[in-house]
Protein backbone atom coordinates (compact mmCIF):
# COMPACT_ATOMS: atom_id res chain seq x y z
CA UNK A 1 0.00 0.00 0.00
CA UNK A 2 1.58 3.58 -0.78
CA UNK A 3 0.72 6.07 1.63
CA UNK A 4 -0.09 9.47 -0.17
CA UNK A 5 2.21 12.54 0.04
CA UNK A 6 2.04 15.94 1.10
CA UNK A 7 3.41 19.00 0.66
CA UNK A 8 3.94 21.27 4.07
CA UNK A 9 5.54 23.84 2.06
CA UNK A 10 1.77 24.36 0.95
CA UNK A 11 0.47 24.68 4.41
CA UNK A 12 -0.32 28.15 5.85
CA UNK A 13 1.46 29.20 8.43
CA UNK A 14 -1.04 28.80 11.88
CA UNK A 15 -0.62 32.78 13.31
CA UNK A 16 -1.29 33.19 9.58
CA UNK A 17 -4.92 31.98 9.99
CA UNK A 18 -5.89 33.41 12.80
CA UNK A 19 -4.46 36.94 11.50
CA UNK A 20 -1.80 37.18 14.49
CA UNK A 21 1.64 37.78 14.81
CA UNK A 22 4.51 35.52 15.93
CA UNK A 23 4.29 36.89 20.11
CA UNK A 24 1.02 36.33 20.60
CA UNK A 25 -0.70 35.71 24.04
CA UNK A 26 -2.66 33.11 24.99
CA UNK A 27 -5.58 35.35 25.25
CA UNK A 28 -5.06 36.91 22.38
CA UNK A 29 -5.13 33.52 20.41
CA UNK A 30 -8.15 32.62 22.22
CA UNK A 31 -9.71 35.81 21.07
CA UNK A 32 -8.58 35.70 17.43
CA UNK A 33 -10.16 31.76 17.39
CA UNK A 34 -13.72 32.82 18.66
CA UNK A 35 -13.81 35.76 16.57
CA UNK A 36 -12.73 33.47 13.49
CA UNK A 37 -14.45 30.41 14.38
CA UNK A 38 -17.95 32.34 14.82
CA UNK A 39 -17.24 34.28 11.13
CA UNK A 40 -16.83 30.90 9.22
CA UNK A 41 -19.52 28.02 11.77
CA UNK A 42 -20.63 25.99 8.86
CA UNK A 43 -23.89 26.61 11.15
CA UNK A 44 -23.22 30.45 9.94
CA UNK A 45 -22.63 29.44 6.37
CA UNK A 46 -24.67 26.54 5.34
CA UNK A 47 -23.40 24.44 1.77
CA UNK A 48 -20.34 27.36 1.28
CA UNK A 49 -17.82 24.98 1.08
CA UNK A 50 -14.94 28.04 1.49
CA UNK A 51 -16.03 28.49 4.83
CA UNK A 52 -16.36 24.99 5.99
CA UNK A 53 -12.43 24.72 4.65
CA UNK A 54 -11.59 28.10 6.23
CA UNK A 55 -12.91 26.78 9.96
CA UNK A 56 -11.38 23.98 9.14
CA UNK A 57 -8.11 25.81 8.86
CA UNK A 58 -8.56 28.02 11.94
CA UNK A 59 -9.32 25.07 14.18
CA UNK A 60 -6.49 23.46 12.83
CA UNK A 61 -4.31 26.40 13.86
CA UNK A 62 -5.70 26.84 17.14
CA UNK A 63 -5.47 23.24 18.49
CA UNK A 64 -1.69 23.99 17.91
CA UNK A 65 -1.46 26.87 18.98
CA UNK A 66 -3.41 26.73 22.48
CA UNK A 67 -1.40 23.71 23.76
CA UNK A 68 1.72 25.27 25.43
CA UNK A 69 3.80 21.64 24.28
CA UNK A 70 2.74 21.87 20.61
CA UNK A 71 3.25 25.63 19.93
CA UNK A 72 6.76 25.37 21.19
CA UNK A 73 7.69 22.87 18.70
CA UNK A 74 5.43 24.92 15.93
CA UNK A 75 7.21 27.73 16.59
CA UNK A 76 11.13 25.85 16.38
CA UNK A 77 10.38 23.72 13.94
CA UNK A 78 7.05 24.81 12.17
CA UNK A 79 4.56 22.09 10.52
CA UNK A 80 6.96 19.43 10.79
CA UNK A 81 6.71 19.32 14.76
CA UNK A 82 3.06 19.24 15.26
CA UNK A 83 1.90 17.81 12.35
CA UNK A 84 0.61 13.82 12.78
CA UNK A 85 0.41 12.59 9.47
CA UNK A 86 4.07 12.98 9.23
CA UNK A 87 5.05 11.43 12.34
CA UNK A 88 5.43 7.63 13.47
CA UNK A 89 9.07 6.79 14.56
CA UNK A 90 10.47 3.58 13.05
CA UNK A 91 12.45 0.95 14.42
CA UNK A 92 15.89 2.40 16.02
CA UNK A 93 14.31 5.23 17.49
CA UNK A 94 13.69 8.53 16.01
CA UNK A 95 16.90 9.55 14.91
CA UNK A 96 17.46 5.76 13.36
CA UNK A 97 19.63 2.49 14.91
CA UNK A 98 22.53 3.34 17.28
CA UNK A 99 20.79 6.37 19.00
CA UNK A 100 17.56 7.33 20.87
CA UNK A 101 16.25 9.30 22.96
CA UNK A 102 13.89 11.11 21.04
CA UNK A 103 14.24 14.92 19.27
CA UNK A 104 14.54 18.13 22.47
CA UNK A 105 11.77 15.55 24.51
CA UNK A 106 9.80 15.55 20.97
CA UNK A 107 8.71 11.87 19.81
CA UNK A 108 8.96 12.32 16.30
CA UNK A 109 10.84 10.58 13.71
CA UNK A 110 13.66 12.81 12.03
CA UNK A 111 12.60 11.50 8.41
CA UNK A 112 9.28 12.70 8.96
CA UNK A 113 10.37 16.25 10.23
CA UNK A 114 12.42 16.59 7.01
CA UNK A 115 9.85 15.74 4.98
CA UNK A 116 7.44 17.60 6.75
CA UNK A 117 9.50 20.59 6.93
CA UNK A 118 10.65 20.60 3.68
CA UNK A 119 8.16 19.50 1.58
CA UNK A 120 8.64 15.66 0.83
CA UNK A 121 6.58 12.73 1.57
CA UNK A 122 5.27 11.29 5.03
CA UNK A 123 5.69 8.08 6.61
CA UNK A 124 5.02 4.74 5.73
CA UNK A 125 5.23 2.96 2.42
CA UNK A 126 6.65 5.13 -0.24
CA UNK A 127 8.30 5.03 -3.44
CA UNK A 128 10.10 8.10 -3.02
CA UNK A 129 13.38 7.66 -0.49
CA UNK A 130 13.27 10.21 1.99
CA UNK A 131 16.78 11.04 1.30
CA UNK A 132 15.96 12.24 -1.89
CA UNK A 133 16.55 15.64 -2.84
CA UNK A 134 13.83 18.34 -2.07
CA UNK A 135 12.82 21.77 -1.80
CA UNK A 136 13.17 23.76 1.00
CA UNK A 137 9.71 25.41 2.76
CA UNK A 138 8.47 28.69 1.00
CA UNK A 139 8.62 31.70 3.54
CA UNK A 140 6.14 34.18 4.25
CA UNK A 141 6.37 37.66 5.01
CA UNK A 142 4.58 41.14 5.49
CA UNK A 143 5.81 45.11 4.56
CA UNK A 144 4.31 48.13 4.96
CA UNK A 145 5.37 51.05 2.77
CA UNK A 146 3.91 54.55 2.02
CA UNK A 147 2.10 55.59 -1.17
CA UNK A 148 4.97 56.72 -2.89
CA UNK A 149 7.26 53.77 -2.27
CA UNK A 150 4.80 51.91 -3.86
CA UNK A 151 4.34 54.62 -6.85
CA UNK A 152 8.36 54.62 -7.70
CA UNK A 153 9.45 51.51 -5.93
CA UNK A 154 11.98 51.10 -3.23
CA UNK A 155 14.74 48.80 -1.90
CA UNK A 156 13.28 47.69 2.29
CA UNK A 157 15.16 45.45 4.75
CA UNK A 158 12.33 42.72 6.36
CA UNK A 159 13.78 40.32 9.34
CA UNK A 160 12.14 36.69 8.30
CA UNK A 161 12.98 33.30 10.19
CA UNK A 162 13.59 30.13 7.69
CA UNK A 163 15.68 26.96 7.79
CA UNK A 164 19.28 26.90 7.20
CA UNK A 165 22.02 24.37 7.02
CA UNK A 166 23.61 24.07 10.79
CA UNK A 167 27.05 25.47 10.66
CA UNK A 168 28.08 23.23 13.54
CA UNK A 169 28.18 20.56 11.60
CA UNK A 170 27.51 21.63 7.98
CA UNK A 171 23.97 19.89 7.58
CA UNK A 172 25.50 16.06 8.02
CA UNK A 173 23.91 15.87 11.20
CA UNK A 174 26.83 14.58 13.16
CA UNK A 175 29.12 15.82 15.90
CA UNK A 176 32.26 17.03 14.61
CA UNK A 177 34.73 14.30 14.04
CA UNK A 178 32.18 11.60 13.66
CA UNK A 179 30.47 10.28 10.65
CA UNK A 180 27.23 8.99 9.67
CA UNK A 181 27.29 5.31 9.00
CA UNK A 182 25.77 3.74 5.65
CA UNK A 183 23.40 1.64 6.71
CA UNK A 184 23.33 -1.86 5.49
CA UNK A 185 19.83 -3.26 5.14
CA UNK A 186 18.91 -0.61 2.80
CA UNK A 187 22.60 -0.01 1.03
CA UNK A 188 22.27 3.88 1.79
CA UNK A 189 19.50 4.15 -0.52
CA UNK A 190 16.80 4.57 2.46
CA UNK A 191 14.61 2.40 0.51
CA UNK A 192 13.62 -1.36 0.98
CA UNK A 193 11.86 -3.66 -1.59
CA UNK A 194 10.21 -6.90 -0.64
CA UNK A 195 8.59 -9.41 -2.44
CA UNK A 196 5.78 -11.64 -0.96
CA UNK A 197 4.58 -15.02 -3.10
CA UNK A 198 0.72 -14.92 -2.99
CA UNK A 199 -1.60 -17.06 -5.05
CA UNK A 200 -1.68 -14.19 -7.77
CA UNK A 201 1.97 -14.47 -7.99
CA UNK A 202 4.99 -12.54 -6.61
CA UNK A 203 4.49 -9.19 -5.18
CA UNK A 204 6.90 -6.61 -4.88
CA UNK A 205 6.41 -3.42 -2.82
CA UNK A 206 8.95 -0.60 -1.60
CA UNK A 207 8.71 0.98 1.44
CA UNK A 208 11.23 3.44 3.79
CA UNK A 209 13.75 1.22 5.62
CA UNK A 210 12.72 0.55 8.99
CA UNK A 211 16.35 0.60 10.25
CA UNK A 212 17.56 4.12 9.18
CA UNK A 213 13.46 5.18 8.83
CA UNK A 214 13.98 6.09 5.09
CA UNK A 215 17.17 8.47 6.06
CA UNK A 216 20.32 5.84 4.20
CA UNK A 217 22.09 6.81 7.16
CA UNK A 218 22.23 6.25 11.14
CA UNK A 219 23.99 8.51 13.13
CA UNK A 220 25.62 7.43 16.30
CA UNK A 221 26.49 10.75 17.86
CA UNK A 222 24.35 13.75 16.30
CA UNK A 223 25.92 17.33 16.28
CA UNK A 224 24.78 18.98 20.15
CA UNK A 225 23.42 22.47 17.84
CA UNK A 226 21.04 20.75 15.60
CA UNK A 227 19.85 17.54 17.45
CA UNK A 228 21.10 15.74 14.10
CA UNK A 229 18.47 17.17 12.48
CA UNK A 230 21.35 19.06 10.00
CA UNK A 231 19.13 22.27 9.82
CA UNK A 232 18.40 24.87 12.50
CA UNK A 233 16.00 27.87 12.40
CA UNK A 234 17.74 31.45 12.23
CA UNK A 235 16.82 34.86 11.85
CA UNK A 236 17.86 36.77 8.98
CA UNK A 237 17.41 40.11 7.70
CA UNK A 238 16.44 40.06 3.92
CA UNK A 239 16.84 43.13 1.57
CA UNK A 240 13.49 43.50 -0.90
CA UNK A 241 12.81 45.18 -3.78
CA UNK A 242 9.73 46.67 -4.18
CA UNK A 243 8.80 47.51 -7.93
CA UNK A 244 7.54 50.74 -8.65
CA UNK A 245 3.39 50.22 -9.32
CA UNK A 246 3.20 47.74 -6.80
CA UNK A 247 -0.33 47.50 -5.39
CA UNK A 248 -1.94 46.77 -2.14
CA UNK A 249 -1.70 43.42 -0.83
CA UNK A 250 0.33 42.17 -3.90
CA UNK A 251 2.95 39.63 -3.46
CA UNK A 252 6.77 40.07 -4.45
CA UNK A 253 8.23 36.33 -5.29
CA UNK A 254 12.49 35.98 -4.04
CA UNK A 255 13.34 32.91 -5.85
CA UNK A 256 15.66 30.92 -3.40
CA UNK A 257 15.56 33.13 -0.28
CA UNK A 258 12.88 30.57 1.59
CA UNK A 259 14.18 27.64 3.81
CA UNK A 260 17.48 25.59 2.90
CA UNK A 261 16.48 22.70 0.84
CA UNK A 262 17.31 18.81 1.87
CA UNK A 263 19.73 16.26 0.50
CA UNK A 264 21.06 18.96 -2.10
CA UNK A 265 17.24 19.87 -2.80
CA UNK A 266 17.14 24.11 -3.95
CA UNK A 267 16.27 26.61 -1.31
CA UNK A 268 12.40 27.44 -0.98
CA UNK A 269 11.23 31.40 -1.92
CA UNK A 270 10.51 33.90 -0.10
CA UNK A 271 7.30 35.55 -0.47
CA UNK A 272 6.30 39.31 0.75
CA UNK A 273 3.36 40.81 0.74
CA UNK A 274 2.63 44.38 0.43
CA UNK A 275 0.53 47.00 2.61
CA UNK A 276 0.23 50.41 1.46
CA UNK A 277 -0.31 52.95 3.62
CA UNK A 278 -2.68 55.81 2.96
CA UNK A 279 -1.77 59.13 1.70
CA UNK A 280 -3.24 62.59 3.12
CA UNK A 281 -4.11 63.50 0.11
CA UNK A 282 -4.01 61.33 -2.93
CA UNK A 283 -6.00 58.21 -3.39
CA UNK A 284 -5.29 55.64 -6.04
CA UNK A 285 -7.39 53.78 -9.13
CA UNK A 286 -4.65 51.48 -10.99
CA UNK A 287 -2.09 53.59 -12.14
CA UNK A 288 -3.94 56.81 -11.50
CA UNK A 289 -3.85 59.55 -8.68
CA UNK A 290 -6.73 61.05 -7.56
CA UNK A 291 -6.94 64.32 -5.86
CA UNK A 292 -9.52 66.58 -4.55
CA UNK A 293 -9.34 70.37 -4.23
CA UNK A 294 -11.47 73.00 -2.54
CA UNK A 295 -11.55 76.16 -4.40
CA UNK A 296 -13.27 79.23 -3.58
CA UNK A 297 -16.37 80.63 -5.23
CA UNK A 298 -14.21 83.61 -6.77
CA UNK A 299 -11.53 81.25 -8.16
CA UNK A 300 -14.13 79.14 -9.74
CA UNK A 301 -16.13 81.84 -11.40
CA UNK A 302 -13.16 83.81 -12.48
CA UNK A 303 -10.56 81.16 -13.25
CA UNK A 304 -7.22 81.32 -10.92
CA UNK A 305 -3.79 79.55 -11.24
CA UNK A 306 -3.99 76.82 -8.49
CA UNK A 307 -0.76 74.71 -6.83
CA UNK A 308 -1.12 71.32 -6.63
CA UNK A 309 0.10 69.00 -4.85
CA UNK A 310 1.54 65.90 -7.21
CA UNK A 311 3.88 62.66 -6.42
CA UNK A 312 6.93 65.09 -8.19
CA UNK A 313 6.21 67.88 -6.01
CA UNK A 314 3.97 70.64 -6.22
CA UNK A 315 2.91 72.13 -10.17
CA UNK A 316 1.05 75.21 -10.98
CA UNK A 317 -2.38 74.68 -12.91
CA UNK A 318 -4.97 77.08 -14.64
CA UNK A 319 -8.50 76.79 -14.34
CA UNK A 320 -10.65 78.44 -16.28
CA UNK A 321 -13.47 80.76 -15.27
CA UNK A 322 -16.96 79.37 -14.91
CA UNK A 323 -15.40 76.26 -13.23
CA UNK A 324 -18.35 73.73 -12.09
CA UNK A 325 -17.87 72.19 -8.82
CA UNK A 326 -16.79 68.70 -9.47
CA UNK A 327 -15.31 69.43 -12.81
CA UNK A 328 -12.02 67.17 -13.48
CA UNK A 329 -9.13 67.98 -15.16
CA UNK A 330 -5.88 65.66 -15.74
CA UNK A 331 -2.13 66.02 -15.30
CA UNK A 332 -0.32 63.62 -17.98
CA UNK A 333 2.01 61.27 -16.76
CA UNK A 334 1.68 62.55 -12.92
CA UNK A 335 0.01 59.42 -11.79
CA UNK A 336 1.70 55.67 -10.43
CA UNK A 337 4.96 53.70 -12.54
CA UNK A 338 3.29 51.07 -14.59
CA UNK A 339 4.34 47.77 -12.78
CA UNK A 340 4.38 46.01 -16.04
CA UNK A 341 5.13 48.41 -18.75
CA UNK A 342 6.95 51.48 -19.43
CA UNK A 343 5.90 54.93 -18.48
CA UNK A 344 3.59 56.36 -15.55
CA UNK A 345 -0.38 57.00 -15.03
CA UNK A 346 -2.42 60.18 -15.07
CA UNK A 347 -3.38 62.54 -12.19
CA UNK A 348 -6.94 63.87 -11.96
CA UNK A 349 -8.03 66.81 -10.28
CA UNK A 350 -11.71 67.43 -9.23
CA UNK A 351 -11.92 70.27 -7.99
CA UNK A 352 -15.41 71.53 -5.60
CA UNK A 353 -16.37 74.83 -4.64
CA UNK A 354 -16.10 75.73 -1.32
CA UNK A 355 -19.22 77.15 0.06
CA UNK A 356 -18.49 80.08 3.03
CA UNK A 357 -20.09 79.36 6.08
CA UNK A 358 -20.14 82.85 8.17
CA UNK A 359 -19.92 86.10 6.34
CA UNK A 360 -19.09 89.79 7.69
CA UNK A 361 -21.43 92.74 7.04
CA UNK A 362 -19.48 94.10 4.10
CA UNK A 363 -19.02 90.57 2.10
CA UNK A 364 -22.74 89.68 3.04
CA UNK A 365 -23.64 93.20 1.19
CA UNK A 366 -21.36 93.07 -1.42
CA UNK A 367 -23.27 89.19 -2.38
CA UNK A 368 -26.52 90.57 -1.52
CA UNK A 369 -25.68 93.67 -4.78
CA UNK A 370 -24.31 90.52 -6.77
CA UNK A 371 -27.69 88.74 -6.18
CA UNK A 372 -29.69 91.86 -7.51
CA UNK A 373 -27.54 92.64 -10.07
CA UNK A 374 -27.81 88.77 -11.44
CA UNK A 375 -31.66 89.20 -11.34
CA UNK A 376 -32.20 87.54 -8.35
CA UNK A 377 -34.52 88.53 -5.36
CA UNK A 378 -32.86 88.51 -1.43
CA UNK A 379 -35.76 88.67 1.09
CA UNK A 380 -35.50 90.78 3.74
CA UNK A 381 -35.17 87.72 6.29
CA UNK A 382 -31.42 86.95 4.46
CA UNK A 383 -30.38 90.51 4.20
CA UNK A 384 -30.55 90.80 8.17
CA UNK A 385 -28.43 88.07 9.17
Amino acid sequence: MQFPTRNMADKKDYYESLGLKKDASEAEIKKAFRQQAKKFHPDVNPGNSRAEARFKEINEAYEVLSDSDKKARYDQFGHAGVDPNFGGAGAGGPFGGGFGGGFGGMDFDLGDIFGSIFGGGGGGASTRSRNAPRKGERVRANLTITFEEAAFGCEREISIQRVEKCDDCNGSGCKKGTTAEKCSDCGGRGVVTTQQRTPFGVMQSTADCPKCNGRGKIIHQPCEKCKGLGMVRRNRTIKVKIPGGIDNGQTVSMHGQGSAGVNGGEAGDLFVTVTIRRHEHFEREGSSVLLSIPISFVQATLGADLEVPTLDGKVKYTIPAGTQTGTVFRLKNKGIQNLRGSGRGDQYITVKVAVPTSLNSEQRELLIKYAEAGGDTVDKKRRRK
